[in-house]
């Protein structure tokens, strides 16, 4: 959004909602940081707001699209009894915001684009529930968008209308994510030899335990994990199973400013994820100058074409994983040509389709 109104003359304003909970501290758990987000802030110069809406957890998957609707609506309602002009509503996540924001739509007569950006398609897209309502919103909206080839290859065998579905990859801020402080990191990690580096949500669809099943087999290299998740603990327990707890590296959650370092301290990143969009962490990778082993899903097909990119890997075999971590850290491109190749995919031309897609929506609903 940063890059749109860098390089257009669009105007945007946020609506984010957020789940209602009404207790604080930790004892909580995860719901209470929602407690903590403010009813509205400005963020970089964006007026950004935050309505609540109910979530019933585990139980309330189906209804979410409803509780949300009503939520945004009231909020929508509000902004344009006050004035405010609004000329589209841009949506990300097909379920449940995209589907909210398509019955926002058709009830304030504003056109709808929506943008699907992985698991809403290759996991909530296949349940037949929301698969109907995603497809539904699809039709009432003006256009859909998708990260990669894939997703829109799977949105159209859903039965979506392949006319009104483009799609629009995600770019790098080449800026932020360069090769800084690569040999100070790795000196703070006590790091020798080769690195590969996983950095994601701890979560069972990333398949973390192939990349340390794939390490155990490689004696030189390595293993950093950088991120924090439910499966931590089993991880580490994996770790000690496998016999490599003096080359194994938990960094627990990164901030954004330190994951350039982090990406240039190491010499592969490993992406074995089941399920990915376009997963941005490859991109952000490449640019920083460290190429990528990835499971062959996606937008990883769509981006890891050449050596200086990376090497792909078709299905879940640990020893497949180890022979391209080897490929990539044994005979590495040179780092600058990594750079080059993704600073290729920038922003600038992502942002001017996008404005081109709303404008023909505007002009087409008017």
């Amino acid at each position: 959004m940063r890059h749109l109104l860098q390089d257009t003359g669009v105007n945007v304003t946020v609506m984010a909602p957020v789940p209602w909970f009404p207790f604080r501290g930790k004892v909580w758990g995860g719901y209470s940081k929602f407690a903590q987000v403010p009813k509205a802030e400005v963020r970089n110069g964006v007026s950004v707001e935050h309505p609540r809406f109910l979530v019933i957890p585990k139980v309330g998957m189906g209804l979410t699209p409803s509780f949300l609707y009503q939520t945004a609506k009231r909020a929508l309602k509000a902004r344009l009894d006050a004035g405010e002009k609004i000329d589209l509503i841009d949506a990300h996540y097909l379920y449940p915001d995209g589907v909210a924001a398509a019955k926002l739509g058709e009830t304030f007569g504003i056109p709808v684009v929506m943008t699907a950006r992985g698991s809403d398609v290759t996991e909530i897209g296949r349940m037949p529930g929301p698969q109907s309502l995603i497809l539904k919103a699809m039709a009432s909206a003006a256009h859909t968008i998708c990260v990669c080839n894939s997703l829109r290859d799977e949105l159209i065998s859903f039965g979506a209308d392949a006319g009104k579905i483009t799609t629009l990859r995600n770019g790098v801020d080449a800026e932020h994510f360069r090769e800084v402080e690569r040999e100070k990191t790795r000196k703070k990690w006590q790091v020798s030899g080769k690195v590969a580096l996983f950095a994601g949500w701890l979560i069972e669809r990333k398949r973390v335990d192939i990349m340390l099943d794939a390490v155990a087999k490689l004696d030189d290299v390595t293993a950093v994990i950088a991120g924090e998740g439910p499966l931590l603990a089993d991880l580490k327990a994996q770790v000690n199973r496998l016999s490599i707890e003096n080359r194994t590296l938990f960094l627990g959650k990164l901030q954004p400013e330190d994951m350039p370092s982090a990406f240039s301290a190491a010499d592969v990143l490993v992406l074995p994820s089941e399920r990915e969009g376009w997963a941005n962490v490859l991109l952000e990778s490449m640019a920083c100058g460290t190429p990528v082993v990835s499971r062959a899903v996606a937008g990883a097909i769509d981006l890891v074409t050449c050596d200086e990119a990376g090497v792909l890997v078709d299905g879940d075999d640990p020893q497949l994983y180890a022979n391209a971590i080897d490929k990539v850290v044994s005979a590495p491109e040179n780092r600058d040509k990594t750079r080059r190749y993704a600073g290729a995919f920038g922003w600038r031309e992502i942002s001017l389709a996008q404005e081109k897609i709303f404008k023909r929506a505007v002009r087409e609903y008017n």
